[in-house]
């Protein structure tokens, strides 16, 4: 692999790739529209591929397979970036809160992920796309718990804080997911929240190293 990465690529990132190498230069719109994805869902992959020196890109011309060097550099400063640093706030709710009011939070909020917790413990998982479906799916959204729907602890997806960067980005790719919660784990050996980390998190870093 070009680059000589030292981390394990998604099969998306490996289709990107492919892509750039069958049409180089491409621009981000057209391997989109070859994936039958958003632009912006492929952001965080570009991103990363960039980082790790696997492709490159020029504007108004797109996107190529990177020729320079070895990127062990990018690759060491990227792992070096443990999750405790750029963690932002949780946006947490209850069980009990109901998907009405959720709804309402994710708008006020800003934010694609809710989580919910008790004491602090996280119990599970709330995305936009949850909401959407519990809302097309009839009964009562003002009175029904988001404990209904939430993708319960045991399936969720998470990080720890001394994890990086590069671990979160794969977890969110890997999953197709907007965001993961940042825990450590209590003398019970209970879920404790204590920040989380999305894509907008990810691909800051990641422009910020670039520039």
């Amino acid at each position: 692999m070009k680059g000589d990465v030292s981390i394990k690529l998604s099969n998306r990132q490996e289709q990107i790739i492919k892509i750039i190498q069958e049409n180089q230069p491409i621009t981000g719109e057209a391997i989109a529209d070859k994936i039958g994805l958003t632009r912006a869902t492929l952001r965080p992959d570009l991103a990363v591929l960039s980082m790790c020196k696997i492709i490159s890109a020029k504007p108004k011309v797109g996107y190529f397979i990177y020729e320079g060097n070895s990127n062990e550099g990018i690759t060491d400063k990227l792992m070096s970036i443990k999750l405790s640093d750029i963690k932002s706030m949780p946006i947490v709710v209850s069980e009990s809160t109901s998907i009405y009011d959720c709804i309402v939070t994710i708008f006020l909020e800003n934010v694609g992920t809710l989580f919910v917790v008790e004491n602090k413990v996280l119990k599970g998982i709330v995305s936009r796309k949850d909401l959407l479906k519990a809302t097309m799916g009839g009964g009562d959204f003002n009175t029904m718990p988001v404990g209904v729907i939430m993708t319960r602890v045991p399936k969720a997806v998470y990080c720890t804080e001394d994890e990086s960067i590069i671990d979160a980005a794969e977890k969110i790719i890997e999953h197709d997911i907007d965001c993961v919660p940042i825990i450590e784990f209590d003398d019970k050996n209970r879920m404790i929240i204590t920040g989380r980390v999305s894509k907008t998190n990810v691909t800051k870093v990641m422009l910020d190293l670039i520039k």
